[in-house]
């Protein structure tokens, strides 16, 4: 991230249960994919906000108790009960208690990192978005980050850096499953994927199941799944070539055929690029098993 000057204030009234916690991370632990340098509990009354030009990192809400807001630029997003958000604070940003809600209870996380940058593009930022997420899904990530990001130790630093991913990873899932009706073009795709992997079938076969059109398909996976088709394609075929490959005597040209590639050749080909490995290599190394 580049660098960032902060100008930073608070309006309104904070109950005393409110609390900021924050670790000065060395530089190796900056490199850590994700990584929480402030976080706290904040119960906003009517009239709580928060102003602040720009911060290097992103600021993770989650609301336990009635409702906030987010604006920066032209951009606005309330943040219910149960919702969460993540914001990009290296732009102006004004937060508060939302002015139609008696308080605003919640826990925020300052966070950074390669996975955090990652995530953010996944979800769309600096789009702002809430992500309805179940507080017993987060509460102990929260816990976690709350009770360790003070200690200076390295379990402790991999135990928030897990706690951090957790909580993403938490609203990729809970938005991928808003964003993706069972109905969608991709969940057709992905059923028809299912069905007839085996079989000689292509991206045109998959689109027409789906009722779009090719470029529509690849564009909706791009978006929703971050591969293409093809690709999508590829990778379900050589993941049940890995379990026939593991699980099986099967010749590796019989499996090539049952999972719906033209030649022995062509399947050795596409499975060494994907795994580094050959299909037999494959298969040699998965059943040696654990070592003592």
């Amino acid at each position: 991230m580049g660098t960032a000057t902060e100008h930073y204030k608070i309006g309104g009234y904070l109950d005393r249960r409110s609390f900021w916690l924050a670790n000065t991370p060395s530089a190796v632990q900056l490199e850590m994919p994700y990584v929480c340098t402030e976080a706290g509990a904040l119960y906003g009354e009517q009239g709580f906000v928060t102003e602040r030009d720009a911060k290097d990192s992103y600021l993770l809400f989650y609301t336990f108790e009635g409702t906030g807001f987010v604006q920066q630029g032209r951009r606005s997003a309330t943040i219910r009960c149960g919702q969460m958000l993540l914001l990009d604070c290296r732009t102006h940003q004004v937060y508060g208690a939302d002015p139609k809600s008696d308080h605003w209870y919640h826990i925020w996380a300052h966070v950074q990192g390669s996975g955090v940058d990652t995530t953010a593009r996944r979800l769309g930022l600096p789009a702002l978005t809430s992500v309805s997420v179940p507080s017993s899904r987060v509460q102990p990530y929260l816990d976690t980050i709350l009770e360790r990001l003070e200690h200076d130790s390295v379990m402790d630093n991999e135990l928030v850096g897990l706690a951090v991913h957790g909580l993403l990873s938490s609203m990729l899932i809970a938005r991928s499953r808003d964003e993706v009706p069972t109905n969608s073009p991709v969940v057709l795709a992905q059923n028809f994927v299912a069905q007839h992997f085996g079989e000689r079938i292509t991206v045109e076969d998959i689109a027409q199941a789906a009722a779009v059109s090719t470029s529509y398909l690849t564009k909706l996976f791009r978006q929703q799944m971050e591969t293409s088709p093809h690709d999508y394609l590829l990778r379900y075929r050589i993941t049940h070539a890995k379990q026939l490959l593991t699980d099986t005597d099967l010749p590796i040209g019989a499996i090539a055929k049952q999972v719906g590639f033209t030649s022995e050749s062509n399947f050795s080909y596409r499975f060494s690029r994907v795994c580094d490995l050959s299909p037999r290599a494959y298969r040699n190394l998965a059943r040696l098993g654990p070592t003592e």
